[in-house]
């Protein structure tokens, strides 16, 4: 029985790796460059609650893009804190920045959406990038993002930020962010095949056209969702549209969280809902994680080392990989198998949270929403 188990490990994890040397290999990098003969004009949205300590570098670095046709608005979305005075300061230097000051949350929608569905109500721009206040950008990253979009004649291009990480818990945590989409779902499928079961995006970055947003209903189509990033990245695909994973190494930049308890929090409010509430799904996931991540790892500690050999092997090699081209930690190699247990507690915590009916974030009540089927992925 165990050889047998020994062997469907194996064989799972060699597929993966397959994947992962596929997308490293072949995936769509930010860092390329194509040249740009046309500039439709570009708004930069960012929705901002609490972000005293980080909206400055976002707006500094939007603010010196070296795109020639483009907006930056800025959403302060009813902050407690210095927000609104510090972007006032910025506006000092950078006069082109907007400051659009956010009406009340009405019932039935998440605050994220709320500040976006705002945000496109000011924007005129024929391209939309929907931008985070914890991720900055090098000057180049407008012009790349645009010309991705208009090589590949695309309406909706999603960017995965350099994952900046400083103390433990990042480095254990957050790299399985781009683990998760970088070895279970080959990135040119989301592309070429229109099943909104390949989906994948990060709202830490994601640029879409005025006249597809408009016409799927932007935000308020999606005011319940807490996964808000990959419910607009199936709606896109729900009606035909291509989709764009590309790597954005080098070029945008973001740190999520900053100490354990944003990490934990900030995750829980996210895990179970990646599965859309589906308790079989969120099972499967979990046993998923600790076969081929953790299993291999637990048999050697009790002993059984030959049959688990190849399995840790791969295992590492995959993160080595990953490590080299997206710039992870060295911790988040070697810490592996205790990353995917932290993983999984905050899953489970996430499935309790919304058990309980006790999920929030920043301040707010954060619904339950509606069930869709297809399992996807997303940047949290």
């Amino acid at each position: 029985m165990l050889e047998i188990i020994v062997i469907t490990i194996n064989v799972a994890l060699a597929l993966i790796l397959g994947i992962t040397i596929f997308n490293v290999a072949t995936g769509p990098r930010l860092n390329k460059a194509f040249d740009v003969k046309s500039f439709p004009k570009v708004s930069v949205l960012i929705p901002a609650r609490n972000e005293e300590t980080r909206i400055s570098a976002c707006l500094e670095s939007l603010a010196q893009q070296d795109y020639p046709n483009y907006e930056i608005i800025v959403l302060d979305d009813q902050s407690s804190d210095r927000t609104q005075e510090i972007i006032l300061e910025i506006r000092r230097s950078w006069p082109h920045i907007r400051l659009v000051i956010g009406k009340s949350l009405p019932t039935g929608w998440t605050g994220k959406n709320w500040a976006c569905h705002q945000l496109s109500n000011y924007a005129t721009g024929d391209i939309f990038i929907f931008t985070d206040a914890d991720t900055w950008s090098s000057p180049t990253a407008i012009k790349k993002t645009v010309s991705w979009m208009l090589t590949y004649k695309i309406g909706f291009a999603t960017v995965f930020p350099q994952q900046i990480t400083k103390t433990l818990s990042e480095k254990l945590v957050i790299p399985l962010i781009e683990m998760m989409v970088y070895t279970y779902l080959p990135i040119w499928f989301v592309y070429y095949f229109r099943s909104t079961a390949l989906a994948a995006a990060n709202g830490q970055w994601i640029a879409i056209k005025q006249d597809v947003y408009r016409r799927l209903g932007g935000h308020a189509a999606l005011k319940q969702e807490i996964v808000e990033d990959v419910a607009l990245c199936r709606l896109v695909k729900t009606h035909g549209g291509r989709v764009l994973i590309i790597s954005g190494t080098s070029e945008v930049f973001c740190r999520m969280y900053d100490s354990w308890k944003s990490v934990w929090e900030g995750f829980s409010k996210n895990a179970y809902a990646l599965t859309e509430h589906n308790v079989i799904l969120f099972t499967f996931v979990v046993l998923l994680l600790l076969s081929l991540h953790v299993f291999p790892f637990a048999l050697i500690l009790m002993g059984v080392t030959t049959p688990m050999v190849i399995a840790i092997a791969i295992n590492l090699f995959i993160r080595i990989i990953l490590a080299i081209q997206y710039r992870h930690s060295a911790i988040s190699v070697m810490g592996h198998p205790i990353g995917i247990l932290v993983l999984i507690a905050i899953g489970i915590n996430s499935f309790m949270w919304f058990k309980r009916g006790r999920v929030q974030w920043k301040g707010r009540i954060i619904e339950r929403t509606k069930k869709i089927p297809e399992m996807y992925i997303s940047g949290m």
